[in-house]
């Protein structure tokens, strides 16, 4: 009866845990590694090996490898929520058309040299094909996974149909139970229910990407985010919203419902919306789908009211190229809602480029900013930014709409923890920062829990409460000495990038225009092919 740590120890992404009990291998989430190139991103095990995986949730940090199981030979079943089964549907797939559209750019130049050419780390057909070995359940069944195992999903609300997941083990003469925490949520989301708590088990595996901070008091969302609309509207401007498209878009829509149907912007009696992210649109029928049981009181009392919680008069869909490009030709002051949440590819850069040099036009980022990311730049106050070739001066107001969360803070995991009646044995922290996992797990053991933040690779046996394997401690990013010619490099990289974002929208445009584009590309790429 053993447990590893194969990702997520002493990082945030990647979550990946191993165990081995009753004749069987398991994984508990295999996610994808941020910030790393695709050619790292190796999988921990042999996938034929693997009997059965538990799912979280479908965030791509937790879910993001399970095509590359597929396509290295992963045959066994998959058990998670409905609404997860249903998130990586579609998430999945999204994760795969980026790896070939980003494969097919890098081998332009490989190929033309003749060296090998670059496989992407998985295709769609693998991500098709993953959703076959999907079994989902509804919350608080207890499942028979096989003889001696059997799993419970817990709504742990973080996301629509996340789950805390107890796993009771049963091998010959000794019993255990395990509770993997998920990604704890915070408390008061917009539409999904708090987090449910699980009050008993031997050991707990736990997040503690806040583990170090408090958010601080909610602001009241709807009204700064009113406040922001009428200000801007009222200088004829539009309100641009960089958003991440499966989550944070659905929480911004209840609370534009919220002010459209209340009449909270005294003045207007129409106010445009737009969401143009055919995910988000995706996510957003996904949501619709998985009311009950998912959604919390409030939104079911709106529901049962005959009202949409995340729909109302004003609002739009766009799904092609040609809609998109349409909303910046209504000349109508209005609400954009556009993926990529930060900045850096999908339909918002061209929002972006219409909008930014207008001081009348409001920007309003609702989500962490990466260091490196065009929206980390736009709020920290650069004045100017290159969007398709185009220098553009940043004219508009940068804000942001602070304590806006999926993650529960430290008290909320203090909480959370607080719930088991009796102390675990042990309690693993993971899924956080070096630093942060080893603060939390000692402020842990000052509150009287034998708690620890695991290495990488590092093995415990379950049935003696021992450590079986110290692990290592993930390899810190290495800093290059030409750290100003990489950071160069890679703006070439994001150029490449968006100009495969460019291409994309232009689908469907006039052949002589699309003629025109390629001759441009290829000649450039004849100068600098050396």
């Amino acid at each position: 009866m053993k447990l590893s740590f194969l990702g997520a120890a002493h990082e945030v992404t990647g979550s990946c845990h191993f165990i081995e009990a009753c004749g069987k291998k398991i994984l508990v989430d295999c996610g994808m590694q941020q910030g790393q190139d695709d050619d790292t991103q190796e999988l921990p095990v042999v996938p034929a090996d693997i009997d059965y995986l538990f799912l979280t949730h479908a965030h791509i940090d937790h879910s993001g490898k399970l095509p590359l199981l597929s396509k290295m030979g992963f045959n066994g079943k998959i058990f998670t929520t409905v609404a997860t089964g249903e998130l990586c549907s579609i998430m999945l797939q999204d994760s795969a058309h980026i790896q070939e559209f980003e494969a097919e750019w890098k081998n332009r130049k490989r190929q033309r040299a003749g060296e090998d050419l670059y496989e992407p780390l998985y295709t769609i057909e693998d991500a098709q094909r993953i959703m076959k070995r999907f079994v989902t359940f509804e919350y608080n069944q207890i499942i028979s996974v096989c003889d001696g195992i059997k799993i419970r999903f817990i709504d742990v609300g973080h996301l629509l149909g996340s789950a805390s997941i107890e796993v009771w083990i049963e091998e010959e003469d000794t019993n255990k139970k395990l509770v993997f925490s998920g990604d704890i949520g915070n408390l008061n989301q917009p539409l999904i229910r708090d987090p449910q708590y699980i009050t008993e088990a031997d050991y707990v595996v736990m997040e503690s990407t806040y583990g170090d901070r408090n958010h601080g008091p909610a602001p009241d969302y709807v009204q700064e985010l009113a406040d922001i609309i009428k200000e801007t509207f009222d200088q004829g401007g539009n309100v641009v919203i960089p958003s991440f498209a499966v989550g944070r878009t659905q929480e911004l829509l209840y609370f534009l419902r919220d002010i459209v149907n209340n009449n909270r912007i005294p003045g207007y009696s129409e106010i445009p919306v737009y969401v143009d992210s055919p995910l988000a649109v995706e996510a957003t029928n996904v949501f619709n789908k998985n009311v009950k049981g998912y959604f919390d009181e409030e939104a079911m009392s709106l529901i049962n009211q005959g009202i949409n919680p995340i729909t109302f008069p004003g609002l739009k869909i766009s799904v092609t190229s040609d809609e998109s490009k349409a909303i910046n030709f209504d000349s109508r002051s209005k609400v954009i809602i556009s993926a990529s949440g930060m900045c850096d590819a999908g339909r918002i850069r061209h929002h972006l480029k219409h909008n930014l040099w207008r001081a009348e036009s409001t920007i309003v980022f609702v989500g962490f900013q990466a260091i490196g990311t065009l929206g980390r730049s736009l709020l920290e106050g650069t004045k100017t930014v290159k969007l398709f070739g185009e220098s553009i001066t940043v004219n508009a107001n940068i804000v942001r709409l602070h304590g806006i969360s999926g993650h529960a803070d430290q008290a909320g995991l203090l909480r959370w923890l607080s719930a088991f009646e009796q102390k675990p044995k042990r309690v693993f922290v993971v899924h956080g920062e070096a630093s942060v996992c080893d603060s939390f797990a000692a402020l842990l053991q000052d509150q009287g829990y034998d708690a620890m933040a695991p290495n990488l690779q590092a093995s415990f046996d379950l049935a003696t409460n021992t450590c079986l394997e110290t692990g290592v401690l993930p390899e810190p990013k290495k800093v290059k000495e030409t750290t100003r010619v990489s950071g160069v490099f890679q703006r070439l990289v994001n150029a490449g990038q968006r100009l495969m974002a460019v291409i994309r929208h232009n689908e469907g445009g006039a052949n002589k225009d699309l003629a025109k584009f390629a001759d441009q590309i290829n000649s450039l790429c004849d100068k600098w092919d050396r």
